[in-house]
């Protein structure tokens, strides 16, 4: 790792989340006490304190450049979405001004009649509801020219319905903690408060050459392989696995550890483990396509 990369990675890491630091640094004492208890210990958020959590992260997203903020969420489509709305509001005088209140962030309605798939519901029955998930980190997100706020939330129907796949995992780990708070306490355990579960996520990826993933329209249009032979070298002798990292593949890992660091989810370990050329990395905390595979 070069100098300037030692000395930028410890600024970098997390400058890009809205976390404990910048919530500590940015919200007053009685504001963040209330939410370090929802989200340490799972009380219900007070919906008080919205507006001010909402002014702080707005302005923290301002800086950062941010022109927009997005509810995001997980659909049962095997995919992300987004719902975007912009932080300017038109005044009366023909002017506009920038805001973002408690109610933008604890709630939007996304149309959801097209979710799981389309066509189920009619458009003026299916109204679904996002709702932030203040557990999650809320986070800066760049593409190209575009800097948007990036807000975790829930997805549910209008009659409670589970619309998403983060539902039913917050339901199931606030289930968790429930009885595993009751099995302490028969254990003798009177101190603890909370039980939380917590996923190390690890993730292969294959790197691709652009002109030849240009030329393979199953890649370019699903982003996996529909068709196509088997490779020449398949997993018979286990030689490459934990072989050397092709430089190719090591070039590329300065870009993408400041693009992961910034949002506080470093790539730890890297191993490549295929016989085809393929890498994996293994990241503390849960977050692309040649030749090589590569796990984080």
């Amino acid at each position: 790792m070069s100098e300037c990369c030692k000395k930028e990675l410890p600024e970098l890491f997390g400058s890009d989340v809205f976390n404990d630091a910048v919530q500590r640094a940015r919200l007053p004492k009685n504001i963040y006490k209330k939410l370090r208890e929802t989200i340490d210990e799972g009380k219900e958020l007070d919906p008080a304190i919205a507006d001010v959590v909402a002014n702080a992260m707005k302005d923290w997203a301002l800086e950062k450049g941010a022109t927009h903020y997005c509810h995001w969420f997980q659909p049962m489509t095997g995919i992300t979405a987004e719902k975007h709305d912009s932080f300017i509001s038109p005044t009366a005088n023909g002017q506009v001004m920038l805001e973002f209140s408690g109610k933008d962030l604890a709630q939007g309605e996304p149309d959801a009649s097209s979710f799981p798939s389309g066509g189920i519901r009619a458009t003026f029955e299916a109204r679904g509801y996002t709702i932030w998930d203040c557990t999650s980190p809320v986070f800066i997100k760049t593409d190209g020219t575009n800097t948007t706020l990036f807000i975790p939330t829930s997805f549910a129907s209008y009659t409670g319905e589970a619309l998403d796949k983060k539902t039913p995992l917050l339901r199931s780990m606030q289930a968790l903690n429930k009885q595993a708070v009751r099995v302490l306490r028969a254990l003798g355990n009177s101190t603890s408060k909370r039980v939380t579960a917590t996923l190390g996520g690890e993730q292969e990826y294959f790197l691709i050459d652009r002109p030849l993933v240009e030329k393979r329209p199953d890649l370019v249009y699903t982003g996996r392989t529909l068709f196509g032979a088997p490779p020449p070298k398949g997993q018979e002798l286990e030689d490459q696995y934990f072989g050397a990292i092709h430089e190719r593949v090591a070039r590329s890992w300065p870009t993408s550890t400041r693009r992961c660091g910034s949002s506080a989810s470093p790539p730890r370990p890297s191993t490549t483990k295929s016989p085809r050329p393929s890498t994996s990395s293994r990241r503390s905390t849960p977050r692309s396509t040649s030749a090589w595979t590569t796990t984080s």
